[in-house]
């Protein structure tokens, strides 16, 4: 039974190891969750549609990805944008902060889809211009308002449709767990099942 604890810390340890080789390969990138659906509007509305997806942030390549697909609107798609700052963290409603009037190659006039794009945040036509002005009037600033809203939970992925042209569907971005948080976890578990298997090691001997 010894044996085998020590085996279980052991390949624990080295998971740990990798997860931490992972976070630091991957320091520069910040991955964010989103969910959109009706009642995540201001105001809230009845639409049957969602949508789901992922933006990825590179703070050394200035890029953004958004990954998303979207289904069951009831109007045709007119425009998505992500929206930010908004006065306070996941409510409320802000100006466009990217691409005017949408986001380069979003799928228009349909009800259902999906989208992948990477913006490169050094260009000013990742922006909407009056976001530019908003933040020193240089790309650098606009930047860096966009990234610290993202992640203070002040930006809003929307998609507007011709029934709902303010925002059929909508969702805040949220930041998903790092590696570091997963190694914590693990870590955790590792432990609770070593002392686990000596509780059991210690009865089986009395």
């Amino acid at each position: 039974m010894t044996i085998a604890i020590m085996k279980n810390s052991i390949r624990a340890a080295g998971i740990a190891a990798a997860l931490v080789c992972a976070t630091a390969a991957q320091a520069a990138i910040t991955v964010y969750s989103v969910t959109l659906n009706g009642a995540s509007e201001s105001p809230p509305n009845a639409s049957p549609g969602v949508g789901s997806g992922f933006v990825t942030i590179d703070t050394i390549a200035n890029t953004m990805a958004v990954d998303l697909t979207f289904s069951g609107l009831l109007g045709t798609t007119t425009a998505s944008h992500i929206h930010a700052p908004t006065a306070a963290p996941f409510t409320g409603t802000a100006g466009v902060a990217t691409t005017t009037p949408t986001f380069t190659g979003f799928p228009l006039g349909v009800t259902s889809g999906s989208y992948s794009h990477t913006f490169d945040l050094l260009l000013a036509s990742s922006y909407n211009p009056a976001y530019v002005t908003a933040n020193g009037g240089t790309v650098a600033g606009a930047e860096a308002a966009l990234l610290s809203s993202i992640a203070s939970g002040q930006a809003y992925l929307n998609i507007h449709t011709t029934v709902v042209p303010g925002g059929e569907i909508r969702g805040f971005l949220i930041a998903v767990p790092e590696p570091a948080t997963w190694m914590t976890m693990l870590l955790g578990f590792a432990a609770i099942g070593f002392v686990i298997r000596r509780r059991r090691t210690s009865l089986s001997r009395v």
